[in-house]
């Protein structure tokens, strides 16, 4: 069966429904192709900075949400060594919230008209016919599209075709859970964060009664396998790794249910990759992770997510608008105008998010600590901010 589309985003993760979300908001229709058969919700939650909520407020769902989480006042930066606040940084003139990533993703697609999201359908392969490109679907189906969007996550299809290499394991792996705390955690508006021992780990209240953890830690991918098939024993070696943490946390960890509990390698794309490489090409760019993998260590994989939706429907847009040229070199200039604009944004936040969990997580002897506790700690949470205070626009056309 083929089917005739004009735009098509493969992947209905924050990046694809942000940017349909954005299209639509300014009159275009597309079609988001969604592998699995309901709206992923792997991760739980994820820090959202100034530049999230100026994304999400450029398409219209900022308000919605601000009313379902708590906004964060300070971030804390402890030792997990002595326990003891190495650095505070107070949220002064930041908007700082924990997402629960399933309202998100349910506050966007709400917004789409319907029929927009194509669930079951993954893409496997992509073939060039012309101007168009012939978008291959494990079920045999075959969409003739004129625009191929790819927000198809880390080991993204169409990020292959552009000619990216597999984003690069650190050599560290991410526990992510969340805990629902009958009665109320009671832990404030306040991120904590905790270093030494070569572990990272934070906790972040998304609102009265739910809490988002996570734990950082160097691995192999043979022991990760083990503790993936394993969610008793990976909360356990959650337990083992956080000895000087306050008992309200420890608590948190300890009440987190078995099914909430997740670990995953962190990977990354690395920086000359993107310097040298196509973010896109002809009729056909990726958005998201797709894009720009990083580490979570500052908190922005999701946030440059929903900046990548607001600018590709922009710049997309405002190609469709124009006249002169004929159409497929205007969705070529428009997709062209897009990756110059994310290219060093992109860059920026993948090396910032490396060396911040490198120097954070790598290394435990005295002069490493005392370096992270009395300096470091303090300077990567100024650069957190600055890499936060990022306006990526409105979605008006020019």
């Amino acid at each position: 069966m083929e089917i005739v589309e004009d735009i098509v985003i493969a992947g209905a993760g924050l990046a694809g429904l942000t940017t349909a979300l954005g299209l639509h908001r300014l009159g275009i229709q597309s079609l988001v192709l969604e592998a699995s058969n309901t709206l992923r919700t792997t991760g739980f939650a994820f820090l959202t900075w100034n530049n999230a909520w100026k994304a999400l407020d450029a398409v219209g769902v900022g308000d919605t949400l601000r009313q379902q989480h708590k906004q964060f006042q300070s971030f804390g930066a402890y030792s997990l060594i002595s326990g003891k606040i190495s650095s505070e940084l107070l949220f002064k003139e930041h908007e700082v919230r924990c997402l629960k990533r399933q309202l998100l993703v349910e506050a966007l697609e709400k917004e789409l008209p319907n029929g927009t999201i194509r669930y079951s359908s993954k893409v496997v392969s992509i073939e060039e016919s012309g101007h168009l490109k012939l978008v291959h679907l494990a079920d045999g189906t075959i969409i003739k599209t004129k625009v191929l969007i790819g927000c198809d996550g880390v080991n993204s299809v169409v990020a292959k075709w552009l000619g990216f290499d597999p984003p690069v394991f650190t050599g560290r792996s991410a526990i992510r859970a969340y805990a629902d705390i009958k009665g109320g955690h009671g832990l404030g508006p306040k991120i904590s964060m905790f270093f030494g021992n070569d572990i990272r780990t934070g906790y972040l209240p998304c609102d009265d009664q739910t809490v988002y953890w996570f734990l950082a830690y160097n691995a192999s991918p043979n022991q990760d396998k083990e503790l993936e098939e394993n969610p008793a024993k990976l909360k356990q070696f959650a337990l083992s790794k956080i000895g000087n943490l306050p008992d309200k946390l420890k608590s948190v960890v300890e009440g987190t249910q078995l099914d909430s509990i997740i670990t995953s390698p962190l990977r990354y794309r690395r920086p000359w990759d993107l310097f040298w490489g196509n973010i896109s090409k002809g009729n056909v760019c990726v958005a998201g992770d797709a894009l720009h993998p990083m580490t979570p260590d500052i908190g922005q994989g999701g946030c440059a997510a929903l900046e990548d939706g607001v600018v590709l429907s922009r710049c997309l847009a405002e190609a469709l608008s124009k006249s002169g040229e004929e159409e497929w070199k205007r969705i070529e200039m428009g997709l062209e105008k897009y990756s110059r604009e994310r290219r060093w944004r992109s860059i920026e936040l993948i090396s910032t998010a490396y060396t911040s969990g490198a120097i954070h997580q790598r290394g435990s002897g005295k002069i490493m600590n005392f370096l992270r506790d009395k300096f470091l700690n303090k300077f990567f949470l100024g650069l957190m901010l600055g890499r936060a205070s990022f306006d990526c626009g409105k979605l008006s056309v020019s």
